[in-house]
């Protein structure tokens, strides 16, 4: 089985505001670049949203190695969701529960990471990484602009 090399990234302008993500996927010889934006976003959702549309270019159940520079993305769906989802996706925050942000992302990436086996990277952005510098690219570049 192939694994396929993931690199996501996502970008905003304001945050809220509009937003890109890119992503670049490896597999052996083959490249494929994508990217897309919201008028109105943040910017973990657009990190999130460049995981999820690079996750669904995988057509068939497949191994991925997949890096990004949000620790909220890695943290978030190697750590994070279990609980989320133990507690009815909600959060502790102090002595109140909170609903968890993003769920509606955090659901669709949880059931790709199901279909897929997938290990999540965390690399440092803006840090010379070519393949992490075109994803930021790719993102930034799809901010739609007013």
């Amino acid at each position: 089985m192939t694994t396929v090399t993931i690199y996501t990234d996502g970008a905003c302008s304001g945050n809220p505001g509009p937003g890109g993500w890119g992503a670049v996927l490896i597999s052996g010889s083959l490249r494929k670049e994508i990217s897309g934006g919201d008028p109105a976003t943040t910017n973990n959702r657009m990190e999130l949203m460049a995981a999820i549309f690079a996750l669904r270019e995988l057509k068939h159940p497949g191994t991925a190695d997949l890096f990004t520079d949000s620790k909220y993305v890695k943290q978030g769906i190697t750590e994070w969701i279990i609980q989320w989802k133990v507690n009815g996706w909600k959060r502790r925050s102090g002595k109140r529960w909170l609903l968890v942000k993003n769920e509606d992302l955090w659901r669709e990436l949880d059931a790709l990471v199901e279909t897929h086996c997938v290990t999540f990277h965390w690399v440092e952005g803006h840090a010379g990484h070519p393949e992490n510098e075109r994803a930021d690219e790719l993102a930034r570049s799809a901010i739609p602009k007013p």
